[in-house]
């Protein structure tokens, strides 16, 4: 080893071939080395993620430690440090939302366990540190409430413009942190919505427009099962960061699945990619994954048919899953992981990948 304290720019030279593990480009190129500090034989390195929900960092430190040691580069006062940035496609900028990355979660049919799977991304992104929101867009049928155990009628409120006008905002029902709208607050549960498409519409607008969603890093929709009038409105009214479709093992499930990937590629949504839910005996194992691969598209994890599952969410508790020892925790913190890496190779990829906020 050299006994020369390195420079700067000698480490960043040499770290310039570290390619950061899960989207495969270098960390220069991916703006994840704000600072790199040199002082009395010390390497201070901070690392900007691209999520809070980043899966084994310390694969990072470890490659970064083999590459200063490559050039002779004493480590033996290494200090790497990580923090967090969300990226995004800036969802909801068109609309005047403050939302990086909006993510729908759909299914090709019902019954299989779709807006379980998005409570849980919600509330699974929240455990990382992310600011999360959760819209309940099914209008006909909205159970988030339930799921997550929100109640209350969320006030309309008065906000005086510059112009002298006054604008109607909607404050979102929060519980435990996370904001949440649906439809179920503004009507009784045993009563139907016989809504056409031009009504449909409207209220999408307006929890998309008028809900006081503040700054967040990802707004989750949970999305009406099959296809239909509500992905060709979030298409064209933001930038979604993309879609996860969500399907159980067995192959009617999968045949319904195949159409909704299909759908969201037909209105120009990414698939962010799949998810494999009640995987286990009754239903089977691997369908969804092996579907994943022959449509090439990215398989997020698969989640067991855990009955506390069914239990937290008829308690409306599903945030309680992500207690420590809960039996289905780990799979759940996996997909949530997965999704917001593939938002991130998503951003990465596009044309014009936003600066760097150093903060």
């Amino acid at each position: 080893m050299s006994n020369t304290q390195p420079s700067e720019s000698a480490i960043r030279e040499a770290l310039a071939s570290v390619n950061d593990p899960e989207l495969g480009r270098s960390l220069d190129d991916l703006q994840m080395l704000p600072t790199v500090e040199v002082a009395d034989g010390q390497i201070r390195i901070t690392v900007d993620l691209p999520t809070p929900a980043y899966p084994q960092p310390e694969r990072i430190t470890d490659a970064i430690r083999q590459a200063l040691t490559d050039r002779s580069l004493d480590t033996s006062g290494l200090q790497v440090d990580f923090m967090s940035n969300v990226r995004g496609k800036n969802s909801g900028g068109k609309i005047g939302l403050q939302v990086k990355n909006i993510i729908a979660v759909g299914s090709g049919k019902g019954g299989v366990g779709k807006s379980t799977i998005a409570a849980s991304l919600a509330y699974g992104l929240q455990h990382y540190g992310a600011k999360v929101g959760l819209m309940d867009a099914d209008v006909y049928g909205p159970s988030i409430p339930h799921l997550v155990g929100a109640h209350g009628q969320p006030e309309i409120k008065q906000v005086p413009l510059e112009d002298g006008r006054v604008m109607e905002r909607i404050d979102p029902i929060v519980v435990d942190n996370l904001k949440v709208i649906s439809m179920g607050f503004l009507v009784p549960e045993d009563q139907a919505v016989i809504w056409r498409g031009p009504m449909l519409h409207k209220a999408l607008t307006q929890f998309l427009q008028q809900v006081d969603w503040g700054d967040l890093d990802y707004l989750i929709v949970d999305m009406p099962p099959g296809t239909g009038d509500v992905a060709i409105t979030l298409s064209q009214m933001v930038g979604l960061a993309g879609a996860v479709v969500v399907c159980t093992p067995q192959q009617v499930a999968l045949l319904d699945a195949v159409k909704a990937v299909s759908m969201y590629r037909t209105v120009k949504i990414p698939i962010l990619g799949m998810v494999e839910n009640m995987s286990g005996e009754i239903f089977g194992r691997g369908g969804t994954k092996q579907k994943s691969a022959d449509m090439n598209v990215p398989f997020l994890g698969e989640v067991p048919s855990e009955a506390d599952i069914r239990i937290k969410g008829d308690a409306g508790r599903i945030a309680d899953l992500f207690a420590e020892g809960g039996a289905s925790r780990d799979a759940l913190l996996n997909v949530c992981q997965r999704t917001a890496i593939e938002i991130a190779r998503e951003v990465a990829d596009s044309p014009e990948m936003p600066s760097l906020e150093i903060l």
